[in-house]
């Protein structure tokens, strides 16, 4: 027996059942036992179908023997019928039909009840329909309230309307159109069988299948659209069930919602305000009609696409009306209608904002409490500036690829994508009316894999031949032809004609002619996320350099080692402890025991070092933080922040707890230098903290969700709490100290910026990771750059590339971006009311910490004052008088020099010098010299020859030397007093 005819009966075996006895359809027989149970079955079936015969006046009779005497007359090219033999259909319809005894059976039904088991088993549960809301398409607006995306599944992009919410007359449209007797049948349309068995038959065009409405919900929900048997069997069978658990109204709502209508529209509701611009409720009843004619095929009757098709189309819809009396003939018109009015079609698409969007999705779930913001159709009022991002992911894709070129680290691997095939088929279809060269029309029509990169695409028009004055040249979609800047030589090795690229556009100026840099795809990553200070809404935040090649929001879902950007927390707690931004600190060499006491070993201690490895001496804590030195920093463990270096630890520990830097804080000493991963989002709120003077606030990209115009969530503006541990006069000193950063540290670079910005660099061990996290008033910009390292390759910066160097460039653009679109660019504000009471400012001098009214290195101090209105002088609780006195002594003279008086233990002018380890001591007094001489390199200067140049010496006669250390934050020349 051919297989075909047992997919055939297999396929008569379902259908007999759900037309005969629909309540009790049987999934498995017994191959040898049921023979004669699915002889009777298949009989049945035969008889039930004769009568749909005689119901639609068709004579079987007649068919069979035409089809007898000429196979090829009936089938004719319809590829439905290929592979059947008349003569065994011929005797399988007198044996079950006519039940005629035939000699040898057509049919062997134990191959036919095999199949038949083999595609019911496992047969989808229908119950789930019951109920059931598809995924629907959720609408995120921007903070303005104007719809910036469309969030839903895959091919599920819809809105869900009640049936009661679309006229009655284009519920009838859609039945008219697809299933005409769906009040009447149970699941299954025998005679709907028979038309479209007959109509493929006589027309060798587009196959009918004859499928109800219950049935398309079913493949399309259930079973699939395989084009087997063994799918038709399921879904008749899965039909029949879904009939009996739901009314008809359900059935006929759950398919007006499910249907695909063209326009990347699933249902009506979506689809009517694609086409119309208008709710279903509101469509006519010819609009409807349009609509209900696109089921059978919304690209083949695109009224976009091929309008003739789909007037033919909606006159068939109309006519079927006009027969089932739901319009007049008036309504339905002579000839072809026209089409109703459509409105412009814009396909949904943009080019940003990628990981804030799927931020929303997930914040959706762990904040509001819904699972999947695809599950139904909500309206999202999120926090996002759209110019904003732009401006961002523009800065940071620029930015990753400067740092990449500038240390030679630019990899070109191919072109974007090759349209040399295009141009071709273009330039042999020539379309009537567009006059744009083909290569122009092709790049317009190109669809881009890194389609969130904001460079401009462009195509190779020429390549140099090697002849003078030939050169590389590039076209862009607006026409335009560039010369193209290209060193890369790989790129002009691997490039081709007709080959996209992605180049920067750099515009003429004078005379100069505009020219495109060639941009290269970078790997390292990166992260943008600019926050509000006061509210903690994100206006814009960018993952990674491009969202199709990684979706890894590295802002939220990744974790990297702050570095000296989390050396704030660490001033922060000695500004708490009553330090003042003048207090001295140690910037020397410094050991710390294990945590927990007992023996331990010698690699047990730790002894950390300065990013440049040298030391400073004595400095401010002010200038140790505006140059970012490791030293000094660790020296606040020791009674800086508490007597104690483990209680130091224990205090900063609970302190970025309750900043919600960290959910926990591990506890070890290499933590207050940064080597505890953080989130760069969380960092970004610590900073935001300072600028609040200690109101932290709660980052978030949803305002509000609503679901059919009903809040049913909002987020909650007290989410924003007080760091209580820390007044504000603290977070108030650590703003300025941080605002000296830009205008004097490691971020130097963008001092112009400091009247309005503070912030502070970080970089990890190794240049892992370059960070630089600023503020202003109104937002907190934090800027990461570093590799993913995922493959297991072990990729580092590079010597050299600091926060300072690579981040800060970056943030400079976005700041201004800031300013731009989204908040005015004033001033750092002044103390609070509540932090003013506890504070004075005075004039200090920068270096020494000293309060002085005048001076060329002065600055503006705030300090903390007491309940009687005095400053709290900390300057020497760390380090003495003398000791400080010492270390910034060099002149010997008793005029105040920019490291103040130079006097020793016996009130005369002291004598300082350099010792092997880097520290400042006193010169031994057998070599002190009066005033008006100092002791220099090459001898003693002045007009007293009384005095022999003697070298300093130790107290075991030894000459002390005078190595040369610098500061990297030093900037006033190499001039070193002694």
């Amino acid at each position: 027996m051919e297989s075909i005819l047992v997919k055939i009966f297999a396929t008569a075996l379902a259908l007999s059942q759900v037309t005969t006895a629909p309540d009790a359809v049987k999934t498995r027989f017994d191959r040898a036992q049921d023979q004669q149970q699915v002889a009777e079955l298949l009989r049945a079936g035969c008889t039930h179908m004769r009568k749909a015969f005689d119901i639609e006046d068709i004579n079987l009779e007649e068919l069979i023997a035409t089809a007898m005497d000429d196979p090829q007359a009936v089938a004719g090219e319809s590829k439905v019928f290929h592979g059947i033999n008349f003569a065994d259909l011929q005797t399988a319809y007198r044996q079950f039909c006519k039940n005629e005894k035939v000699a040898v059976s057509a049919v062997d039904l134990g191959d036919v009840i095999d199949f038949y088991n083999k595609a019911t088993a496992d047969l989808p549960d229908h119950a789930k329909l019951k109920g059931i809301k598809l995924p629907g398409a959720s609408v995120v607006l921007d903070r303005k309230g104007e719809r910036f995306a469309e969030v839903f599944e895959e091919n599920q992009r819809r809105v869900w309307v009640p049936l009661a919410d679309i006229p009655e007359q284009v519920q009838k449209a859609f039945l008219a159109a697809e299933d005409k007797r769906f009040y009447q049948h149970k699941g299954i349309d025998e005679r709907g069988l028979i038309r479209a068995f007959i109509g493929n038959l006589a027309s060798s065009g587009r196959p009918q299948g004859g499928s109800t409405i219950t049935q398309q919900i079913v493949k399309n929900l259930l079973v699939g659209e395989d084009l087997t048997y063994e799918r038709k069997i399921r879904e008749m069978i899965v039909a029949s069930r879904v009939e009996h658990a739901l009314s008809k109204a359900e059935i006929l709502e759950l398919y007006l919602n499910s249907v695909y209508l063209g326009r990347g529209s699933w249902g009506i509701e979506l689809a009517a305000r694609s086409y119309f611009g208008k709710p279903a409720k509101e469509l006519t009843v010819e609009e409807g009609a349009l609509l209900a004619g696109l089921t059978k095929g919304p690209n083949y009757f695109s009224p976009d696409r091929h309008p003739g098709r789909a007037q033919e189309r909606l006159a068939y819809v109309l006519s079927r009306l006009q027969e089932d009396g739901v319009i007049t003939a008036e309504q339905s018109g002579r000839g072809l209608p026209a089409l109703p009015t459509l409105v412009p079609y814009e396909r949904p698409r943009r080019d940003i904002g990628f990981h804030f969007v799927d931020q929303v999705a997930r914040e959706a779930k762990s904040v509001a409490g819904i699972d999947a913001i695809t599950a139904h159709s909500y309206t999202v009022r999120s926090t996002i500036n759209p110019q904003l991002q732009r401006a961002v992911e523009g800065a940071l894709q620029e930015g990753l690829w400067r740092y990449e070129r500038s240390n030679g680290r630019v990899q070109f691997r191919s072109a974007e994508a090759s349209l040399a095939r295009a141009v071709q088929r273009i330039d042999a279809d020539k379309k009537i009316g567009d006059k744009r060269p083909a290569w122009q029309r092709a790049l317009a029509n190109a669809r881009l894999p890194l389609y969130d990169v904001h460079w401009t695409p462009a195509i190779v028009l020429e390549k140099p031949g090697g002849k003078k004055g030939e050169a590389w040249r590039v076209g862009l979609t607006d026409g335009r032809i560039l010369p193209l800047s290209l060193d890369n030589a790989t790129a002009q090795r691997k490039l081709a004609l007709y080959d996209v690229i992605l180049v920067r556009v750099t515009d003429g100026k004078g005379k100069a002619a505009a020219r495109a840099e060639l941009r290269v795809r970078p790997l390292v990553q990166g992260m943008v996320v600019v926050l509000e200070n006061r509210t903690g809404r994100i206006l814009a935040m960018t993952g990674g350099f491009s969202y199709p090649l990684s979706q890894l929001n590295r802002a939220t879902q990744a974790v990297r080692q702050p570095g000296s950007a989390i050396k704030p927390l660490s001033y922060l707690g000695a500004l708490r402890n009553g330090l003042q931004p003048n207090t001295l600190v140690r910037d020397e060499p410094i050991t710390l025991p294990p945590l927990g006491g007992g023996r331990a070993r010698d690699r047990d201690y730790w002894t950390p070092k300065n990013y440049d490895g040298g030391y400073g001496g004595i400095l401010t804590l002010r200038r140790a933080l505006e140059n970012s030195r490791n030293l000094a920093t660790v020296h606040l463990l020791d009674g800086g922040i508490e007597s104690t270096p483990e209680a130091s630890l224990d205090r900063l520990c609970k302190l970025a707890v309750e900043a919600q830097i960290y959910h926990e804080c591990v506890r070890y000493y290499p933590f207050v230098l940064g080597a505890q991963p953080v989130r760069p989002i969380d960092l970004a709120a610590f900073y935001a903290t300072i600028a609040n003077e200690g109101l932290h606030p709660a980052p978030h990209v949803i305002d509000s969700i609503e679901r059919n115009g009903v809040v049913i969530y909002r987020h909650d503006p007290k989410s924003s709490v007080m760091v209580s541990s820390v007044d504000r006069a603290a977070f108030y000193q650590l703003k300025t100290m941080l605002q000296g950063v830009l205008a004097r540290g490691t971020a130097r670079s963008i001092a112009g910026l400091a009247p309005y910005v503070a912030g502070k660099t970080g970089t990890s061990d190794e240049e892992n990771d370059a960070w630089f996290v600023g503020f202003t008033n109104d937002v907190t910009v934090a800027v990461w750059i570093g590799y993913d390292n995922a493959d297991g390759k072990r990729r580092t910066l590079g010597g050299g590339a600091t926060g300072g160097h690579v981040a800060v460039p970056i943030f400079e653009p976005v700041i201004q971006a800031v300013w731009s679109n989204a908040a005015p660019k004033v001033a750092l504000a002044p103390p609070s009311p509540e932090a003013k009471r506890y504070l004075a400012c005075k004039a200090i001098d920068l270096e020494s910490g000293e309060m002085q009214s005048t001076g060329g290195r002065a600055i503006t101090e705030c300090f903390r004052i007491d309940r009687n209105g005095q400053i709290n002088d900390t300057q020497y609780q760390l380090v003495g008088r003398e000791d400080a006195y010492a270390a910034r002594g060099g002149y010997y003279s008793v005029a105040p020099g920019p490291f103040g008086y130079g006097i020793n233990p016996e009130q005369r002018p002291g004598y300082y010098y350099y010792d092997n380890n880097g520290r400042y001591l006193p010169a031994p007094r057998d070599v002190w010299r009066p005033p008006g001489q100092y002791y220099g390199q090459y001898g003693p200067y002045g007009r007293d020859p009384r005095y022999q140049a003697q070298p300093p010496r130790d107290p075991y006669g030894r000459e002390y030397q005078t190595p040369q250390r610098i500061d990297p934050g030093y900037i006033w020349g190499n001039r070193r007093y002694y």
